[in-house]
């Protein structure tokens, strides 16, 4: 259940072409439940923001009259708190939009085999530790490698020689630590980074 055609759609193919699952469609929730009534759903992909609703309630009311659909969160909702939410409410698991196909497919598997799944994202976010002021995000000793090289002006390809590794591993790591810091760019990073006395 998604509110946008183009995401239901490219998910649709997506499924239809890695898995034997007869797939159907909604873009509201209250139309997937007269559905559900009348036939067994083995798995939900269910949006957070749904036109008539919120996926959180839809999912909740899934979860209590049919436990043994799967239901996972599929969403560009990263916050913490939200995909906790989603778990209390009975979910079996939880995908960010972003994810790639592969990881989307292997979510789907893990879950249908009566694993809690995640896309990769997801299991960073819930690791991390809560959101605040004075939560300082902890570093691998590679990681503050890395966060000290980027502060003294270097470029990935620099900090891959000087490290022994790839660009595509230094690339990996900048990601994770935009995430972890929260920053929106590179100089954000620093300046934060700066700020937690981390360098």
């Amino acid at each position: 259940m998604d509110d946008h055609p183009m995401i239901l759609e490219g998910l649709k193919s997506l499924l239809q072409s890695d898995t034997t699952l007869e797939i159907f469609t909604f873009t509201k929730g209250e139309a997937f439940l007269d559905f559900i009534r009348g036939n067994t759903v083995d798995l939900v992909l269910l949006d957070i923001v749904l036109n008539d609703g919120s996926g959180l309630n839809f999912c909740k009311t899934i979860k209590k009259n049919w436990p043994k659909t799967v239901v996972i969160g599929i969403s560009n909702q990263a916050e913490r708190s939200i995909i906790f939410q989603f778990l209390q409410n009975g979910a079996n698991g939880y995908i960010l939009k972003n994810a790639d196909a592969q990881e989307i497919i292997n979510c789907i598997q893990d879950a249908l085999n009566g694993k809690v799944a995640f896309s990769n994202e997801v299991q960073q976010i819930i690791l991390s530790q809560p959101h605040d002021a004075l939560a300082i995000p902890k570093l691998t000793k590679r990681e503050k490698q890395i966060l000290t090289a980027i502060s003294s002006g270097y470029t990935t390809p620099q900090i891959a020689e000087m490290l022994f590794v790839s660009p595509m591993t230094i690339e990996t790591h900048r990601r994770n630590l935009l995430q972890k810091f929260k920053a929106k760019n590179m100089i954000e990073l620093v300046r934060i980074a700066t700020e937690y006395k981390l360098l």
